[in-house]
């Protein structure tokens, strides 16, 4: 086993990917406006650690492979760090670090007591085995043990892991310290511990954000045509909740395939296609790809499936006046400005798609209890932060005139950089 621990990466902009620098300008451009002590500008910009690690693991075939996995740790100035797991080729330090610090601002921006986090292997978890699967989960939760706990770290799902996983990272981390820790992951299933109401809260997230923001310009989700790029499980459940309220689903798509109706999609039906199938082939309508779905005719878009989806290229074609983040990251600086210039109005992933980790908090504190709520209760919380943290955006933006992104960060950065200053350095 070989791991690497490294703490308070400096950035070099230069020698990192683009969605890392992407991250980093946004964060650069909010900080320089909002006239606070430069000294600190490092500490918040920079991971407090970020942890390589190898994880071998035996094949079916019989064969040893080594994967490499990775847990970044950005701050845990507002309390303990918070974030996802990914399995997913694409995975590497530069992502995980620029997801933490994404996860940072979400948890401050909804006000949630948590820093930002994020991990991941470096895998296709499509091609394992569930055997597989679970012996590179195990060996992974192991070898990143030394940093994650219930008051230190808490993971859960994020793209190619599930609940499934999340009882693996569970059990792992408690037989290793000899009892149950419900509180050391979130996003299980409901009978080991896990909330209700947790698989679709990123969804109804999306879902409460875009209708208190339509509710600002006197219109109601029946009034609007919306295109899902994504249909895995914030894409898929954002898709059924605004459908459900008198939403038209104009377009859906996933990795290989797409679908455009302009009379709507039956959405509980497509979902139960491609659970079945792995497509969206053969369901009745127009084939379109993701790229043709970007610049569908419709009012409102929500790119729902991985970063830097939306790029300066995409841009100048997207029709939709409203763009509502269900991905991480979906939409780069150049796009980002390109948008606003024609008009476009953006609601950022750090406000649109965190139902996610609010309802892990929920899920979080009702394992510290042992003491469990009904979905009732968990969809009204969750209803309650998720336009609380609406309505602060959208009066900053109204009191700096400035779009919804910046008055975001200006508010996240801001409540992160006030607990720094309250706790000072030690030593």
């Amino acid at each position: 086993m070989t791991e690497r621990i490294t703490d308070r990466l400096a950035p070099h902009p230069e020698s990192h990917s683009k969605f890392w620098q992407n991250a980093h300008l946004y964060f650069d451009r909010v900080y320089q406006s909002m006239n606070l002590d430069p000294t600190w500008r490092s500490v918040l910009s920079t991971p407090k650690r970020v942890l390589t690690v190898s994880c071998p693991i035996r094949m079916d075939d019989g064969r040893i492979q080594v994967f490499t996995g990775y847990r970044a740790q950005h701050s845990n100035a507002r309390g303990p760090f918070k974030g996802g797991i990914r399995y997913d080729t694409a995975v590497n330090m530069d992502e995980v670090m620029a997801l933490a610090m994404l996860q940072t601002w979400k948890n401050a921006l909804v006000d949630l007591p948590y820093g930002g986090a994020k991990g991941g292997v470096v895998c296709d978890p499509r091609k394992l085995s569930m055997g597989e699967k679970e012996r590179l989960t195990r060996r992974y939760t192991s070898e990143i043990m030394p940093i994650i706990g219930p008051m230190e770290d808490i993971p859960a799902p994020d793209a190619g892991t599930d609940g499934q996983i999340m009882s693996w990272v569970l059990d792992t981390y408690s037989m290793m310290i000899g009892h149950q820790a419900l509180g050391v992951v979130t996003g299980k299933p409901v009978t080991l511990g896990g909330s209700l109401g947790r698989e679709e809260a990123t969804g109804r997230g999306v879902m409460y954000v875009l209708r208190k923001f339509l509710s600002t310009q006197n219109k109601k989700l029946s009034d609007v045509r919306i295109a899902v790029q994504g249909f895995g499980n914030v894409g898929f459940h954002a898709a059924r909740l605004l459908a459900e309220r008198g939403a038209t689903i104009v377009a859906i798509s996933e990795r290989a395939s797409g679908l455009f109706d302009e009379g709507g999609i039956d959405i509980d039906a497509a979902g139960r296609f491609y659970r079945e199938n792995g497509t969206l082939n053969g369901l009745e309508g127009d084939s379109i790809s993701n790229e043709e779905l970007l610049a569908c005719e419709c009012d409102v878009l929500i790119p729902a499936a991985m970063e830097n989806t939306v790029t300066a290229a995409v841009a100048p074609h997207i029709k939709a006046r409203i763009v509502c983040e269900g991905a991480n990251g979906p939409t780069t600086p150049e796009a980002d400005e390109m948008l606003r210039e024609n008009g476009v109005t953006l609601l950022p992933d750090i406000l649109s798609n965190a139902g996610g980790v609010t309802v892990s908090y929920f899920e979080w504190v009702q394992g510290l209890e042992n003491f469990f709520w009904d979905i009732k209760r968990v969809n009204s919380e969750l209803q309650i932060i998720m336009e609380r943290a609406f309505d602060q955006v959208n009066a900053k933006a109204d009191e700096a005139d400035c779009d919804y992104r910046t008055a975001a960060y200006t508010i996240a950065i801001s409540r992160v950089a006030e607990a720094l200053r309250l706790k000072g350095l030690f030593p």
